[in-house]
């Protein structure tokens, strides 16, 4: 979008709303952790919520 244009919501985009929250919702592809490989901790908080992710490097 650009700045002063206006926001359509269309069937388009509500299409896309719909598989977003479909994913984030869906469980994700996960697999054992190898035996190589460090890992790193990705954080985020506020007053209102929490998130983290871990990866493994590799």
């Amino acid at each position: 979008m650009r700045k002063g244009e206006k926001f359509v919501w269309n069937e388009e985009r509500e299409k896309r709303f719909e598989e977003l929250k479909h994913r984030l919702v869906s469980a994700p592809v996960l697999t054992l952790p190898s035996g190589s490989g460090g890992f790193q901790i990705y954080s985020d908080a506020s007053k209102k919520g929490l998130g983290c992710v871990l990866m493994q490097h590799g």
